[in-house]
């Protein structure tokens, strides 16, 4: 049978090493030998011997998501196999986390990690549930964390001088130091991105980089 379908980019090859690779811009390989986490529900195929088990984030954790909708539900894998992830096929990004580093990401765009990385829902200072009650995930620890994100990210540099100010909805996670804040400017609220209106935007102040995806459709949105 012949096809471009079966071209040798598409195929999936025996694992070289443990850990996460990049299958394609929107598929992350994970070859498991022991444990790994992941987002409930982003796995789309594996093989070997692996055990699947729902991880709970605790009463503090659950409450946070039921108010606001936010957090990650994960599950871990373990065992010995290769499993696959992707979610909306959305691109797909390895970090590599070495010692001292730590970067909060929105819970909606993790897809799965090492164990050894250390894992924590965290309300954003100063945005308080004006904001929605903006709770994301900061990761510390050495390891991998992919994530994913709607089309192709944006990454602008944060500085003590100059405060970023992004879309609460597109905003995919920042360097875990920088000084966070609601700012509000209804002069400017209808000119962000889709004009919704909205008057308050988040504030990044500090050295580092803040991550924004080029949207800010909902996953709840998206469903309707």
């Amino acid at each position: 049978m012949k096809s471009d379908l079966f071209a040798s980019e598409n195929l999936a090859r025996p694992a070289a090493a443990p850990g996460m690779t990049l299958q394609n811009a929107k598929s992350v390989k994970y070859t498991v030998n022991g444990e790994m986490l992941a987002r409930q529900g982003s796995m789309v195929a594996f093989r070997g011997n692996l055990q699947f088990e729902r991880k709970g984030q605790g009463i503090g954790g659950m409450l946070k998501r039921a108010v606001t909708g936010e957090g990650l539900a994960l599950m871990s894998v373990r065992g010995q196999g290769e499993a696959w992830f992707a979610h909306q096929a959305g691109q797909c990004f390895i970090i590599d986390f070495e010692p001292g580093d730590s970067l909060t990401i929105n819970g909606r765009n993790v897809l799965c990690f090492d164990p050894t990385l250390s894992y924590e829902i965290k309300m954003v200072k100063g945005a308080g549930m004006t904001g929605g009650g903006l709770f994301n995930s900061l990761f510390t620890g050495t390891g991998k964390l992919a994530v994913v994100c709607d089309g192709h990210p944006i990454i602008i540099p944060v500085t003590a001088q100059n405060p970023v100010y992004v879309d609460t909805d597109a905003v995919v996670g920042w360097s875990a130091h920088l000084e966070t804040g609601l700012h509000r400017s209804q002069s400017v609220g209808s000119m962000i991105r889709g004009g919704s209106g909205e008057a308050v935007q988040l504030m990044l102040r500090g050295e580092g980089f803040v991550i924004v995806r080029p949207s800010e459709v909902t996953e709840t949105a998206a469903a309707h």
